[in-house]
């Protein structure tokens, strides 16, 4: 969806004669989604960009899942997946699979080393940074990321992620493609005034960086024979992918800050959907931000019980003040997988001690799927076994307020 941008040097007309100052012709790309009937940009580079001298299979990590059965709420704590002392882990081939389905994947990865490049040929990626700084290098130009920063990466584009120490990512893989909610947006696609953001909010590529080097790998995954139906292989290319001297168009991988979204509130307590920042095919990105709650004078701040019929819910806590739910194991880094079929909400006391409260502050990043979810060897890792019973202890604390 993100506006038209032009970056470097692109000729005047499309599908035209673009020439380097030696005469050299450069070779023009158009990278665009559905059969080129939707987005596209258009990139010019210095090298062909079909060329391959090499290939072979890219072993991918687990990402086998087993159902949810029998039917649980589900408390993972990804913070436990990875040790201080892990070092030499990447931001790509380090990832664990949380959960999964036909339509999504979400994974999680602490990443202190520059991954390889990489193409996700399946569909777009949303990174959720949780902690730390990293920069995003592009076909497109780079991009400074850092805590609260959504990445989202259209499928295909060739990239790579180099942290600046460490950093923490939570990976929302889809097999679509991720966009603001139509909504939001006008029938040519400008964010309308009820959008919780703007493009203003929307941080594009720098400048496109032009890197001499040869014999270049990069990670594919795709389509084929794998668990999931997910494989992977690594193109050896005789020149470097970032040979781009210029581009334009409406498709690029981009970056909105958590912080940036003004959050919809009202009278009483507003459904999910009013927290909605993104959607995929048979998906929904929510983010539950600080801020002001329900000012009805018998309002209930906390949501009511509720069974989402068609979804499956995961909340993913990455920042507030967990202070008030103490004793039901949420904390920084908890997810919480509430499946469809089970009615779930506040945990015990917690509906009527939230009564007269004016303000949250929490941070969560919730993910909705219209197909059960499955767990991935990273959740059947960090299970904690004894989240499904918490609604029944008498000291159960407070489940996160939105979960």
């Amino acid at each position: 969806m993100p506006y038209y941008r032009s970056s470097g040097s692109v000729p005047q007309k499309r599908h035209t004669q673009h020439r380097a100052a030696d005469g050299s012709l450069y070779f023009e790309e158009l990278m665009g989604e559905e059969g080129f009937s939707s987005d596209s940009s258009l990139l010019y580079h210095r090298n062909i960009p079909s060329a391959i001298s090499e290939y072979r299979s890219w072993e991918l990590p687990d990402l086998s899942t087993v159902a949810n059965h029998p039917l649980v709420p589900i408390h993972l704590s990804t913070h436990k997946l990875f040790d201080e002392c892990d070092t030499g882990v990447d931001a790509v081939t380090g990832r664990r699979l949380l959960l999964g389905n036909a339509d999504v994947r979400l994974s999680y990865v602490v990443a202190d080393s520059a991954s390889p490049y990489y193409r996700n040929a399946i569909g777009d990626e949303c990174l959720y940074v949780e902690a730390g700084e990293a920069v995003v290098e592009t076909v497109f130009g780079d991009l400074a990321v850092g805590e609260g920063d959504y990445v989202v990466v259209p499928r295909a584009t060739t990239h790579r992620i180099v942290p600046k120490g460490s950093v923490r990512i939570y990976a929302i893989e889809a097999n679509s493609h991720i966009t603001p909610p139509k909504r939001y947006l006008s029938r040519f696609g400008q964010l309308l005034e009820h959008a919780p953001y703007c493009e203003r909010d929307l941080r594009g590529p720098e400048e496109p960086r032009v890197v001499d080097e040869v014999d270049v790998e990069v990670y594919i995954k795709h389509r084929g024979p794998g668990a999931g139906g997910i494989a992977g292989t690594i193109h050896v290319l005789p020149d470097h992918p970032f040979d781009v001297v210029g581009w334009d168009g409406c498709l690029y991988p981009y970056v909105f800050n958590i912080a940036d979204y003004m959050p919809i509130t009202g009278k009483v307590h507003q459904p999910p959907p009013a927290h909605q920042v993104f959607e995929g095919n048979n998906f929904v990105i929510c983010n539950f931000v600080p801020r002001k709650v329900d000012y009805h004078p018998l309002s209930i701040p906390v949501p009511y019980y509720h069974s989402n019929v068609d979804s499956d819910e995961v909340m993913f806590y990455c920042g507030g003040d967990y202070e008030a739910r103490k004793g039901s194991g949420i904390g920084q880094g908890s997810i919480s997988l509430h499946p469809g079929g089970h009615p779930h909400g506040p945990q015990p006391g917690a509906y009527e001690r939230s009564i007269g409260a004016e303000f949250f502050d929490e941070l969560a990043v919730m993910v909705d799927t219209f197909r059960p979810l499955e767990l991935g060897e990273a959740a059947r890792a960090t299970d904690d076994g004894v989240y499904a019973y918490s609604w029944a202890r008498g000291d159960a604390g407070t489940e996160p307020t939105d979960g």
